[in-house]
Parts: C-alpha cells; sequence; structure tokens
C-alpha cells in the first residue's frame, strides 16, 4: 500500500494535502505538482511510503532543483512510484547508460570465485525497468537537516517513517487529516 502527501511549509506552520501520483511520470511533474502546492517559494515536501518496504523524501524550495533522499533504492525500483524518484543523477549514472544485463554479475560472483570471499561492493538489483540499483540509500540523507530531522534519523527510520517525519517537523496533525 502506498501513501504520498505535500507538506507545504507557510508563515503560519505546514499545510498538507493528499496528493494522487497517477498522473505523475517523471520527477519534474512531481516538482510542478509540489510548486503549485507552495505559497510563493517556500519549502514544499513530497512524502511516499510503500509500508513497510521503502519511504522517499523530495524537497522543494523554489525553483531550485529538487532534493531527494529514498530509504532503500532497490525496494523503490520495483515500484513505478520509486522509479519517479530513482533519477540517473540520484544513482550516479550518466543519462544515457544502458546497461548490459547479461554482463553483470547478480549473484555477487565471478566464474571461478569463491561465493563466500568477502567484498566491499555495494548489492545491486535489477528494478522493473531492468536498470541496475544499489540496496539501501541514495539520495541527500540532509535534505531534512534544517527542519530537525538529522541525518542519523532519517537513515534509522523505517516502518511509519512519513508519520516520523511529520512528527519531527511539528506536522502530524496536519498530515493526519489527509492520512
Amino acid at each position: 500500500m502506498y501513501f504520498a502527501a505535500l507538506l507545504a511549509r507557510t508563515e503560519d506552520g505546514w499545510e498538507a494535502s493528499d496528493t494522487e501520483l497517477d498522473d505523475v511520470e517523471t520527477l519534474s511533474d512531481l516538482a510542478d505538482l509540489a510548486r503549485e502546492a507552495a505559497a510563493e517559494d517556500d519549502t514544499v515536501l513530497v512524502l511516499i511510503e510503500q509500508e513497510d518496504a521503502w519511504f522517499g523524501v523530495v524537497r522543494i524550495d523554489g525553483e531550485e532543483d529538487p532534493r531527494i533522499y529514498v530509504s532503500d533504492a532497490a525496494a523503490a525500483a520495483r515500484s513505478s512510484y520509486g522509479e519517479i524518484l530513482l533519477t540517473d543523477e540520484l544513482l550516479g549514472r550518466e543519462p544515457d547508460d544502458d546497461p548490459d544485463l547479461d554482463a553483470l554479475d547478480l549473484d555477487g560472483t565471478e566464474d571461478g570465485e569463491d561465493e563466500d570471499e568477502d567484498d566491499d561492493t555495494p548489492a545491486v538489483e535489477a528494478g522493473v525497468s531492468g536498470e541496475i540499483v544499489p540496496h539501501g540509500p541514495v539520495g541527500d540523507a540532509q535534505v531534512l537537516d534544517d527542519l530537525g530531522v538529522s541525518e542519523k534519523q532519517l537513515k534509522s527510520l523505517s516502518e511509519d517513517a512519513v508519520n516520523e517525519i511529520a512528527e519531527s517537523l511539528g506536522a502530524s496533525e496536519v498530515l493526519e487529516t489527509v492520512r
């Protein structure tokens, strides 16, 4: 089950609105949707969560580029909503990189290599579109630092992350109204 909400910062605090992502196909579409909810150039947060799997935070400050954090890229890659957030830039790829899935060693071993050998290479997984993404968090883990949610706190969130973020921001009551 998915939940997505916009939290727009105003002079009076945070305003929440439920958002439907069915018509959102790209990060630009999502940023435009968020900017429409903003009063002037105030901060807008898009909070997306797939129950017990992953969550994402997109921060829009006026006309600046969106700042993105995704708790588990591999889990998000299996979701059409998650794939909106997993841009080439976020994953450190060139926009036209086309991974050769046959050449990749997805089980972590090479021919003739011992499977038990330690390797510092991060685990990767193929997403819905066949693109390879790492397990674990990606993006700007400091996206909410100035709003009272530290990088350490953000990385430690798992279940009920959207509610915990809203609570830290002082926006849990307004978020509840759209849940």
